[in-house]
């Protein structure tokens, strides 16, 4: 039987694609997982354009696969993802190894690019943006466990100037609605409890709905959702501020299967960075929306991500970006330093903060994060949270679940929970999770 390895960087979308890509294999020439990349008859590497330096940890990673290659000629190494998008034929030219270059859009043409690559001995590159054809080619979803990823938009229409992905995965492109609902239904008849709708830009959803040619806004499809009995729980991500909605604020006002736990990128919280990086947004229209937010949902956990060190940013703008975390408590974050992505239009400005100012605000930035968070998680002791019971943990006896606020919290109990819904008492904030106290099912 062929064995099939992925390795996958980046976001939950990426995880979403790579299990496809192995969904899609699986049909068409019944390859089987392995993790143990030495034995694969088919490497491939689903990238992301994002972080700093992307293409070259592409090719870095790729230079370790080449004696894999060289011990085994027939074995297939394949490129996806953003990097792939964005490379292109370059890729395959540059790593000669290589034999399939596909982007996120073309990933269920892997088998017909399986073959063609076999049959001509050259790689096979497919790096297009077609419209829905991905989702309408893609194999039945197959759960993995109580929770699962559903795909609800692809790409990106905001053109932020620091951000590759509108280059890498097209303009926003929304599945219809009866398609999501689909997918959710065959998903909870295999036993999934929680869904975590996707999309580049999530809240920007707009699905078609069949019949009267109206379209279906996210905070209308969780209603819909929220209407499925054996749903329990419905998260989301990434959202974009702009479009957080006034519908899908009251959403958490009036639907309690949607989670707590809320992720909303801000970038900066100087107006004068926001328009530098057109987020079509102030400060104050942020904060505002989480105002209203934790009006709605009391209990509410945010997190959010950052940008440091944009060019030009000040110390000032660097104290308004810290006042706003204070102001909005930010409990969690995913920060980082900036870096160039060629292609984009920050690209072309002058990035004139020294490294060393970078790294000291950063660290500011997210030691203050830590307090937050901390202070967040303390809040929690004696509290009773409703758990989806996900796996088992690495200590023996113990499982593990999250949160509504997406907090891990492991406790003592049977395997026989797994898959279920329970109470937990909150005990004991740990570094990177809780500890409680089993006291029951929670249905």
């Amino acid at each position: 039987m062929s064995k099939l390895f992925i390795k996958t960087f980046g976001c939950q979308m990426n995880e979403y694609d790579s299990s496809k890509m192995a969904d899609v294999l699986k049909a068409s020439h019944g390859y089987e997982v392995t993790s143990d990349p030495e034995a694969a008859d088919l490497l491939l590497f689903n990238t992301c354009s994002v972080r700093e330096k992307a293409q070259e940890k592409v090719f870095s990673e790729l230079g370790k696969w080449k004696e894999w290659k060289e011990a085994k000629p027939g074995r297939v190494i394949g490129v996806g993802g953003c990097v792939a998008s964005q490379e292109g034929e370059a890729l395959a030219k540059r790593a000669r190894i290589v034999d399939l270059v596909f982007g996120p859009q073309t990933l269920h043409r892997l088998p017909q690019l399986l073959e063609q690559t076999r049959s001509t001995h050259r790689p096979a590159v497919d790096i297009r943006f077609p419209e829905i054809e991905k989702f309408d080619n893609l194999p039945e979803p197959r759960a993995e466990g109580p929770s699962a990823f559903v795909s609800i938009m692809e790409g990106c229409s905001k053109y932020c100037t620091f951000c590759i992905v509108p280059y890498t995965r097209g303009e926003e492109m929304s599945r219809p609605l009866d398609d999501v609902l689909a997918e959710v239904s065959s998903l909870l008849d295999q036993g999934v409890r929680e869904i975590t709708l996707l999309g580049q830009n999530v809240n920007a959803y707009r699905g078609a709905m069949a019949g009267d040619g109206g379209t279906c806004d996210l905070a209308l499809l969780i209603h819909i959702l929220a209407r499925f009995e054996t749903l329990g729980r419905i998260r989301f991500t990434t959202s974009h501020p702009a479009e957080f909605s006034d519908s899908l604020i009251e959403a958490y006002a009036v639907e309690p299967k949607l989670a707590s736990g809320v992720h909303l990128p801000v970038q900066s919280g100087s107006d004068r960075i926001l328009g530098m990086m057109k987020r079509g947004y102030t400060q104050a229209q942020y904060l505002d929306k989480i105002r209203r937010l934790r009006q709605a949902r009391p209990d509410l956990a945010l997190s959010s991500d950052f940008i440091i060190g944009f060019p030009s940013e000040t110390e000032e703008d660097f104290e308004q970006t810290m006042a706003m975390i204070d102001a909005a408590r930010v409990d969690a974050a995913y920060s980082f330093i900036y870096s160039a992505r060629p292609g984009t239009p920050a690209a072309n400005l002058r990035d004139n903060i020294s490294l060393d100012v970078k790294q000291q605000r950063l660290e500011r930035l997210q030691t203050r994060i830590r307090q937050i968070g901390d202070e967040y998680a303390r809040g929690l002791i004696g509290t009773t949270q409703k758990v989806l019971v996900e796996k088992t943990a690495r200590n023996p006896g113990q499982l593990s679940g999250k949160t509504p606020c997406n907090r891990p919290l492991n406790f003592d109990g049977p395997a026989s929970l797994i898959g279920q819904f329970v109470n937990i008492q909150v005990a004991e904030v740990l570094t990177n999770s809780l500890r409680g106290r089993l006291l029951g099912p929670a249905e």
